[in-house]
């Protein structure tokens, strides 16, 4: 199983009933062979330019653990869903994101020494 992130642009005028939206969405997900581990909701956005006569769209971004073969069927049914405007379907690099991590890690172990060495320091003053 492979981990993908899929980014759903939405009609925007499903703002109000996304629920049955997103449901039909994970249902192909979940036909597929895939199981959705995390679902991202950032709401209603204005676009960059106009997509299907659409100034704007309710973007959800999707974590997708699923097998290869899945994905082209994926992004077939998605091609064909009405309430889909665009999509976007990404493997991570996890090795980069673990890296970050851990620099991001180390920085605030050092953030923190320097900030006790202050406070010692302010003290004794």
């Amino acid at each position: 199983m492979n981990s993908y992130e899929i980014a759903i642009l939405f009609d925007p005028g499903l703002e109000v009933d996304l629920e049955q939206a997103t449901k039909k969405v994970e249902k192909i997900f979940n036909d597929n062979g895939g199981t959705v581990t995390n679902v991202d909701n950032w709401g209603k956005k204005k676009l960059a330019y106009q997509i299907k006569k659409h100034d704007s769209a309710v973007y959800v971004f999707y974590t997708v653990d699923m097998p290869g073969e899945g994905v082209r069927k994926v992004e077939y049914t998605l091609n064909i869903t009405d309430e889909v405007i665009r999509f976007l379907i990404v493997r991570p690099d996890l090795k980069a994101i673990a890296k970050a991590e851990a620099e991001k890690a180390r920085k605030a172990e050092q953030a923190a020494k320097r900030g006790d060495t202050e406070d010692k320091e302010e003290e004794e003053e």
